[in-house]
């Protein structure tokens, strides 16, 4: 007879992804993610074949949640210009909620994973592909309605300001000065004036 899940497995994925995203993949051992999950290594196992699949998995939920969702909410409740300046704005920021890394997930992982693990570096891919679509989708709103000047190439632009957001997350991950964090705002600003 299979044995019962004591254990909420969403809770699990978010748990076990705050310590991906704090310590990154290779430094985060099993006993670190038993320790952060509150479920003992057998339940893990019993769950997930291995590390690598676990971490996919809060891959995914990361990425749902943290990546897409808030892009999707940003877009709703702002302009498609202010849109654009609330995802760097949002970024600059620590988060409040002190048990959530600064810093992101997927940046990280492209940096540690995607030169050396095809799978991974699909997905992560995929994802950074998403948030350029969503610049590239406001740029051309913003057009349309008049925020924006009509003579930008919104295609370079969106995969500037792609690069842009991607430096800024690498660099409050390192907890770099907030005069250059407020220099990397101000740049994706003006490129959109």
């Amino acid at each position: 007879m299979p044995r019962h899940k004591n254990y909420d497995a969403t809770r699990v994925l978010e748990s076990a992804m705050k310590a991906f995203w704090s310590h990154g993949y290779e430094a985060t051992s099993i006993n670190d993610l038993v320790a952060a999950t509150g479920i003992n290594r057998g339940s893990i196992y019993a769950a997930f074949p291995n590390k690598h699949a676990l971490f996919l998995q809060t891959l995914h939920h990361y990425d749902r949640i943290y990546r897409a969702d808030h892009l999707q909410r940003l877009a709703t409740e702002n302009s498609p210009r202010e849109a654009i300046i609330a995802a760097f704005e949002t970024a600059a920021k620590k988060p409040a909620d002190k048990e959530i890394p600064w810093g992101c997930l997927l940046v990280n992982t492209a940096l540690e994973l995607s030169p050396h693990d095809v799978e991974v570096g699909k997905f992560v891919d995929r994802s950074l592909q998403q948030v350029e679509k969503f610049f590239l989708e406001r740029i051309e709103a913003a057009r349309q309605e008049g925020s924006i000047r009509k003579s930008i190439d919104s295609v370079a632009t969106a995969k500037a300001l792609l690069s842009l957001f991607l430096g800024l997350r690498v660099l409050t991950r390192a907890k770099t000065r907030r005069s250059t964090i407020n220099a990397i705002t101000s740049q994706a600003r003006m490129m959109l004036d």
